[in-house]
């Protein structure tokens, strides 16, 4: 009894002090996880990402990001079709199955330019950058740390807004208050009608020191309904 008196007396000090931590501390303590040795300010790695949707065929997406040299390029296979977007700075190009050639209705129909290329580009930047890309300029830090039960588990949850040049959507980040991992994340496009949707996380790979989500799977905030899954597949040395 006295052994089990200490063991709830130890948890509990540890949820209360957790729960003390400023929204910066926070922040911070889940950098350190995900980043330990500060390699994202200069990553430069490649990795894979299979999307599974319900009734549609899987989609293999090939990601380099060198954030040094601002490189960026973007692979794409779905059934007999590839594609890609490379940035080079600020100089883009697009591909359609091996070829620069695209005509027109290709291009329309497959969304090969290069605005859609700078966003997905700032797609896969965010998402794999989190929780570090939470200190990027334009972004506005709730000094709040909330605390929430979601799916069965208490976590420790930051609320971010946006410049309005930024974004106008509302993140919550959902972190463990005993490792500070990243576990969930929230967005709404207006919280009061309960849009937009959640994304839970489970397991980690390790891609250039960086600690990225394994799996993230998507669902409405609205009503759970499961939209999709995304699989982190670590590139093939070669």
């Amino acid at each position: 009894m006295r052994y089990l008196l200490l063991i709830i007396v130890f948890l509990g000090s540890n949820v209360f002090y957790a729960q003390n931590l400023t929204a910066k501390e926070l922040l911070n303590k889940s950098i350190a996880f995900h980043n330990p040795d500060s390699q994202w300010e200069h990553f430069n790695g490649t990795f894979n990402v299979l999307t599974k949707r319900p009734e549609s065929s899987d989609r293999l997406s090939s990601i380099k990001m060198d954030l040094l040299n601002e490189h960026f390029s973007l692979s794409v296979k779905k059934d007999s079709t590839s594609y890609s977007y490379i940035f080079d700075k600020e100089n883009c190009t697009t591909s359609l199955n091996g070829s620069n050639e695209i005509s027109e209705a290709d291009r329309k129909a497959h969304r090969l330019t290069c605005e859609r290329g700078k966003m997905m580009q700032n797609y896969y930047t965010y998402l794999y950058g989190l929780p570090m890309k939470i200190k990027d300029p334009g972004t506005i830090l709730d000094g709040t740390v909330r605390t929430k039960t979601f799916k069965g588990k208490e976590y420790l949850v930051l609320k971010v807004n946006y410049e309005e040049e930024v974004g106008k959507d509302v993140w919550y980040f959902y972190f463990d208050p005993k490792t500070y991992a990243m576990e969930v994340y929230q967005f709404y496009h207006d919280e009061s009608k309960n849009d937009g949707e959640y994304i839970l996380l489970e397991g980690l790979e390790e891609i250039n020191g960086i600690k990225m989500p394994k799996t993230r799977a998507w669902y409405y905030n609205k009503d759970d309904k499961y939209l999709a899954t995304d699989i982190l597949i670590p590139a093939e040395v070669k």
